[in-house]
């Protein structure tokens, strides 16, 4: 059996990968690292787990270890799809480049650019990076390519499923021609196969056995949910997941739920802690020193439940997990066996449930062709009972959502108008008599009853608040109003209520008629000036 003492390594990684506790690689180490020492590219297929991060780093600082770095010239280039998997891979390195000199540097969003300029200026061997930062800090000045010798692509249909490849692509351009690349990848989608035939060279292909299925000390259950409405599945969901992590009591000592959307990883958190779990959600809007604190909290213990999207499907080392459960059926085949693979790691049991509807049925379908077998079908929990409330549903259509934001109905509970409902809404105004209108007292009369009777200044709050008590004295006598009456208007609303303009305009006008206006037949010519006047005229422009 072969071990890493027979593998040519530099004696101080040795002995850092002795003090980890490692002695035999894995199969895509024995075979990736030999090739790695000799200078070749390497094209390395693999799953998540297989220990491709040591494949490629134990070479790396082996074949740095002659050298200095250079100011914004780093050595060495590592990329990676997501935040999470560039900080392991330098965690890794920290581990097993420990005893030599070797400086790195690691470029991730969600952190300030000040740090990483100051590390890059220094010069680092090894630079670790999301495509999307290192083409920031390019495009800023603040960093050269020219001087890379080893390039490492990881995850790289991880890259694929992220729209990475053109920056991959442009990466590689920016990078000398003359460089050793290794290019890993679970699978092999055509575009990832058409870059790996452009920028790498002669590789050596080296393919362990695919993951097609899931580990054997993984025991696999799929909880079937039928909803009474298709707008409860959400909410039966939830029910359903709190309790099989009720059923599993303490045998649940931590969990990964896995959500298919960033909305839905937020709202199923929320929901476990407001019913007493300890659960936080993780996932790819976060801030990443909320998204690290997390994943910390949850590697030492104080989290119980990790609620995350696929960003901690793939990559993360994550030990010790007892559980995993698929909140949604992934649209993926091979995320599936991605999450579920987060437990049963390392020779330890574990658990994968999983919560399908009626509408997950395909996607059932291409995992089990996938994992060529059947997912054994489980019980729902003890105590469950479908949603059967009338009213709200469980999540509310976006339209309905809009509606009553605005303060208006939803448009899909409006009851339709009939015709009869619009004669009977019209009775009332036509069986009303025109000429109650008509009796109405004139405007200045209504004005003097509602006038106020004039008091002293100093007295008229109280006499106001007296009149509105009613209970306690008497009203002081009005004082006498020297203002001489007006006399009442006439009251035209008869007039107007028949629409038609007073006397002096004379009654409307409706078309033109016989009658043309006198603005119409008014000529607009203008008269020639006579010749005289117009030499008169002082000249303003300038002859030309």
């Amino acid at each position: 059996m072969t071990k890493f003492s027979d593998l040519a390594l530099d004696p101080r990684v040795l002995q850092a990968v002795t003090e980890a506790g490692y002695e035999t690689p894995t199969p895509i180490q024995a075979q990736a690292i030999p090739e790695a020492l000799k200078g070749r590219d390497v094209l390395g297929i693999a799953q998540t787990g297989t220990g491709k991060t040591a494949s490629f780093t134990l070479p790396m600082i082996t074949l740095l270890g002659q050298g200095r770095a250079r100011a914004r010239m780093p050595r060495s280039l590592v990329l990676a799809p997501t935040r999470e998997l560039a900080a392991q891979v330098a965690e890794n390195f920290d581990i097993y480049a420990k005893h030599t000199k070797l400086t790195k540097a690691l470029l991730i969003g969600g952190v300030a650019f000040g740090e990483q300029d100051k590390l890059i200026d220094r010069g680092v061997d090894v630079l670790i990076a999301t495509p999307g930062r290192l083409l920031d800090h390019f495009e800023r000045g603040k960093l050269l390519l020219t001087g890379v010798q080893i390039m490492v692509v990881d995850e790289a249909d991880r890259m694929l499923d992220m729209g990475f490849i053109p920056d991959i692509e442009r990466i590689f351009q920016l990078t000398p021609p003359k460089r050793q690349t290794m290019f890993y990848s679970a699978t092999m989608a055509p575009e990832i196969e058409r870059i790996t035939k452009t920028f790498l060279k002669d590789p050596a292909k080296i393919e362990v056995a695919r993951q097609a299925t899931a580990s054997l000390t993984i025991t696999q259950s799929l909880i079937e949910v039928k909803p009474v409405r298709k707008d409860r599945s959400f909410g039966d969901k939830r029910a359903v997941l709190r309790g099989l992590i009720k059923a599993e009591g303490e045998a649940c000592t931590n969990a990964i739920i896995f959500c298919n959307r960033k909305m839905d990883v937020d709202v199923v958190a929320k929901s476990l802690k407001s019913h007493g779990f300890n659960a936080a959600p993780i996932h790819g809007d976060l801030a990443q020193s909320e998204r690290m604190k997390t994943l910390d909290a949850f590697r030492d213990g104080t989290l119980h439940l990790l609620v995350a999207s696929d960003v901690a499907a793939r990559g993360l080392d994550i030990p010790a997990v007892s559980h995993v459960f698929n909140f949604d059926v992934p649209s993926h085949p091979e995320d599936y066996v991605h999450r579920i693979g987060r437990t049963g790691r390392a020779g330890r049991l574990g658990k994968a449930f999983t919560i399908a509807v009626p509408s997950d049925d395909k996607y059932l379908k291409a995992i089990e062709s996938l994992i060529k077998t059947e997912i054994p079908r489980g019980s729902l929990p003890e105590g469950f009972e479908p949603d059967t409330r009338e009213g709200k549903p469980d999540r509310a259509p976006r339209d309905d959502r809009k509606g009553r934001e605005r303060g208006g109905r939803s448009r899909d509970r409006e009851r339709p108008v009939k015709a009869h409902d619009e004669v009977a809404a019209m009775e009332p105004l036509v069986a009303a008599p025109r000429a109650e209108v008509a009796e109405e007292a004139p405007r200045e009369e209504r004005r003097e009853e509602r006038r106020e009777p004039r008091a002293d200044r100093g007295d008229r709050g109280g006499d106001r608040r007296r009149e509105d008590r009613g209970d306690r004295g008497e009203r002081r006598e009005p004082r006498e109003d020297r203002r001489e009456p007006r006399e009442p208007r006439e009251d035209h609303r008869d007039e107007r209520r028949d629409y038609r303009r007073d006397r002096d305009l004379g009654p409307s006008v409706i078309g033109m008629g016989d009658h043309v206006p006198d603005f119409i037949l008014r000529s607009f010519a203008l008269k020639a000036a006579p010749v005289e006047e117009v030499e008169e005229v002082p000249a303003t422009g300038t002859e030309g």
